[in-house]
């Protein structure tokens, strides 16, 4: 399969596509600091765009002759960490739609924060996808279940033409784990705390985290502990002698491998290039329950031929 990623930040569902055997082909992306991460990370062009102007680039995103079109819409007019208003980057969600219309390949996937489920964005979008013959599988999947030694939820909204909606859920939900995956059976014990701060968005919440747990999600900031922090309840030891994870080990949770470059002198460009991305693994489980389907109920002729390999 050909794929394109779209929104692609630094590439984290890219990288995931990839290890799935989908053989990306371009991408595009408007912040030219992710642009200039992702171009030290992948052979294929990066292109930059600005698709609320979508119309620009069909032609280009078409001559790539995707059978997946896949990304993430810019979402912090709807996820928890803003004010739940949706504005003009909800709109990015609407030009997903509209190139996949456009195009039209064998697949898209969507990927955004779990509450975008039930955005006006969202149900705008799948109205121009369910206009233009996509049949519509919608999970929230959390990445702890999905390889990932964090708890992230995240919602996908996965189409095939001409297929029925829901299609591909007992696929994505029959190979999810029942335990989450910890940072300490992820990393075979090699992590080098036991204990971290991450810093809460109030102190009615914890802060203190083990590695026998899933990590919280990783953010877009990354705070060091700040002088006089009271300490909650449910922190499972004192503060004392607890750091906060380094740039390098969120990006090792977020599944990146220990060889992926991000380029920037800002620690903070790096801290929000990290916090963006789509956890490498989750992409991995989606992108090849997709391949899987494809290979047995679209292309079932080249079954034989790379099943094995998944």
């Amino acid at each position: 399969m050909i794929g394109v990623d779209l929104f692609s930040g630094c590439g984290g569902m890219s990288l995931g596509f990839q290890r799935a055997t989908i053989k990306v082909v371009k991408a595009y992306e408007f912040w030219d600091e992710a642009i200039k991460c992702y171009g030290e990370n992948f052979k294929h062009p990066i292109e930059k765009a600005d698709l609320s102007n979508y119309e620009l680039y069909l032609d280009d995103i078409s001559n790539s002759n995707p059978d997946v079109i896949f990304g993430g819409p810019p979402c912090q007019d709807f996820s928890h960490a803003g004010n739940r208003r949706e504005g003009n980057r909800a709109d990015l969600t609407k030009s997903f739609a509209e190139i996949v219309s456009s195009v039209r390949p064998q697949w898209y996937v969507m990927e955004n924060v779990d509450r975008s489920r039930n955005s006006l964005a969202y149900k705008g979008a799948r109205e121009i996808l369910k206009n233009s013959g996509y049949g519509i599988t919608e999970i929230v999947l959390d990445a702890s279940l999905c390889g990932a030694p964090q708890k992230r939820k995240r919602f996908f909204s996965i189409g095939l033409l001409d297929a029925f909606d829901g299609f591909l859920l007992h696929d994505l939900k029959k190979n999810l784990s029942n335990d989450p995956m910890t940072v300490r059976r992820f990393f075979n014990g090699s992590f080098d705390v036991e204990y971290y701060y991450r810093h809460p968005r109030n102190y009615n919440r914890r802060a203190i985290f083990s590695i026998d747990e899933p990590s919280p999600t990783i953010r877009g900031v990354n705070r060091p502990v700040p002088a006089g922090y009271p300490g909650h309840p449910n922190d499972p030891i004192e503060i004392v002698g607890v750091r906060e994870l380094s740039t390098f080990e969120r990006a090792l949770i977020q599944t990146f491998p220990d060889n992926f470059i991000f380029p920037s002198s800002s620690k903070t460009t790096n801290e929000q290039l990290i916090g963006n991305a789509v956890p490498v693994k989750l992409a991995e489980y989606v992108a090849k329950a997709v391949m899987k389907y494809n290979l047995a109920n679209v292309c079932p002729k080249e079954e034989d031929q790379l099943i094995q390999s998944l």
